[in-house]
């Protein structure tokens, strides 16, 4: 016969396949075998014995032409017209030459990247790498405490310029003013670190200058008059509260070190027979990396022999009320001051230090240059080089005796 029957012609054409509907999708039950359901356009659901039901879909890849499987996700939790959306969003990756299935691995790898690139993942990082004393380690975590709660858990390359600021004016609107502005400093660094191990491209805080309200200076409060300084001395020797606290009190004004030094003097950084003390101080240590040498007049001496008794086979000089693990608290000084009713607009520990360099250099006459230099400050010759740990120690050491002898004239 030339000609076939229509009838034959139709039954020999292939088969269009409808789309699928959510009634069969939801319906289908798993079988012996795993089955698939087709949607189209390589497009179907593949059902399998346990009655699971994953989207796939067939393609050929862009240039190397290879047949290939993309992974769509599961039914329900991938719906069919989300199914058909990624059917389609693959079909124009294709169109551009790009493998859908690679770009799901490259996206994969992305989000894995960003999820341990949080903000507080960063930052976590970047403070383990600080060489920071205790206090300064936990200072920085109380400065990231609201930026972690705010946006730690977030990519710290998403994050926007008005994020970070918005979180720094929740302490400014309190009156914080301070604390926003050191916060904002502190996310600043993380951000640097951030773009230094690439998991940020820049720091949002340098487009954040001004922003922020100027807080108002506020100089450490301290006596510069001779005459109320030796008030100050007399109601030290007079005070009592914890016999350690009174003789760390005695030692402030003779050595004006920063308290936190002061507090946290080891024996074994003491020589009593050369009468030096000597260590880094944390504050300094990563600027300058000099050592410190505090020479120690006769007075700080027996004060020290007088702690010997007390302390001497601990580890620090001036140990905590409660253990003698850990340095007395930040806070005794100053608590004991207030107790002795010297207010914080008067005095506090770290005044010391101003007082001695007031009275040093206007009183006794002694140059600056050798007051900044047992103060534990930067000091340059002529050609911008910083002086070594021993500029000057005879002469710093005179000082210092007269200094303290000075402070026993006052009280008298």
């Amino acid at each position: 016969m030339l000609f076939k029957s229509f009838s034959d012609t139709v039954k020999k054409m292939p088969k269009i396949a409808k789309p699928l509907t959510d009634l069969q999708i939801k319906t289908a039950k798993p079988k012996e075998k795993p089955y698939k359901l087709t949607d189209g356009e390589g497009l179907y659901l593949l059902v399998k014995t346990d009655g699971a039901k994953l989207w796939r879909l067939d393609y050929t890849r862009p240039i190397i032409k290879k047949r290939n499987t993309l992974a769509l996700g599961a039914y329900p939790d991938i719906s069919l017209s989300e199914a058909r959306s990624r059917r389609e969003q693959a079909k124009k990756q294709l169109a551009n030459y790009i493998d859908p299935s690679e770009q799901k691995k490259a996206d994969i790898r992305e989000a894995k990247v960003a999820a341990g690139n949080t903000f507080e993942a960063v930052a976590m990082e970047w403070l383990a790498r600080q060489k920071y004393a205790e206090a300064t380690h936990d200072k920085a975590l109380y400065l990231l405490r609201l930026p972690f709660q705010k946006l730690g858990k977030r990519p710290i390359a998403d994050i926007l310029p008005i994020e970070v600021l918005d979180v720094c004016r929740i302490a400014e609107k309190e009156g914080h003013l301070e604390k926003a502005r050191k916060t904002m400093n502190k996310c600043g660094q993380v951000f640097r670190y951030g773009v230094a191990i690439s998991a940020c491209k820049s720091d949002p805080t340098r487009d954040l200058k001004g922003a922020l309200e100027t807080p108002h200076t506020e100089h450490h409060s301290a006596i510069t008059e001779p005459v109320e300084l030796g008030k100050l001395l007399n109601d030290i020797d007079h005070y009592t509260g914890f016999y350690t606290t009174i003789q760390a009190l005695k030692l402030a004004p003779i050595l004006f070190t920063r308290p936190g030094e002061l507090r946290a003097l080891r024996w074994d950084k003491l020589n009593l027979e050369t009468a030096q003390w000597r260590y880094m101080p944390p504050k300094t240590k990563k600027s300058t990396g000099v050592e410190m040498i505090v020479p120690l007049p006769i007075q700080a001496i027996a004060i020290l022999r007088d702690m010997q008794m007390v302390s001497g086979d601990t580890e620090f000089v001036f140990p905590a009320s409660h253990t003698t693990l850990k340095p007395m608290s930040e806070n005794t000084i100053n608590q004991a001051l207030r107790r002795m009713g010297w207010s914080g607009d008067l005095m506090c520990g770290h005044g010391f230090r101003a007082t001695a360099r007031t009275i040093l250099e206007e009183v006794l006459e002694y140059s600056a240059d050798l007051i900044e230099m047992q103060l534990g400050h930067q000091v340059k010759d002529t050609n911008g080089r910083a002086y070594n740990r021993t500029w000057k120690i005879k002469q710093r050491t005179e000082m210092m005796q007269a200094w303290a002898d000075y402070l026993d004239e006052l009280k008298k």
